[in-house]
């Protein structure tokens, strides 16, 4: 089946949001995201979202609405992203898994890490650091304060 969007979830609680940090087996190279992944034959985009946080973060989810929709050009066929609106019904934050083999011979979950959206300024250097590939993050963190009402900071600035 192929995957044109990839379903995320930004998990949010008191005023913090919930990001997963990649990191490349071969290179060593990490780069954070929002838990998310493509959609299986038979699943609701909302059964999709609910699965991937489980996995990817050890948490159920209760799958609130879209907030946003954007366009993601990625190598391995997504052409989209859906961003979901979750809250937390159950478990702890914990790095998961990547159940999908192909991916999880090039990376592996090694850290989750929540992150307060009213002050993106104080987000770790590993996460805006010169060195971090993380250019498909900015424009989410945008969008994301935008639709729930953060005040929005130009993270661009922010790299040193």
């Amino acid at each position: 089946m192929a995957r044109i969007t990839r379903y995320q979830g930004a998990i949010i609680k008191d005023h913090h949001v919930l990001l997963l940090r990649h990191q490349e087996h071969q290179t060593g190279r990490s780069y954070w995201l929002f838990p998310g992944g493509g959609i299986e034959e038979g699943e609701t985009e909302e059964q999709c979202v609910a699965r991937e946080m489980f996995e990817e973060t050890g948490l159920t989810v209760k799958v609130e609405r879209l907030l946003f929709t954007q366009p993601f050009s990625q190598p391995d066929g997504y052409k989209q992203r859906k961003m979901y609106l979750c809250s937390i019904l159950d478990g702890e934050a914990k790095p998961g898994y990547e159940p999908e083999e192909d991916a999880s011979e090039l990376y592996g979950i090694v850290e989750v890490k929540w992150f307060d959206l009213r002050d993106v300024k104080a987000w770790d250097k590993d996460v805006w650091g010169k060195n971090v590939m993380n250019e498909h993050l900015e424009p989410q963190v945008l969008e994301l304060q935008k639709v729930l009402g953060y005040q929005q900071i130009i993270v661009s600035t922010l790299l040193v």
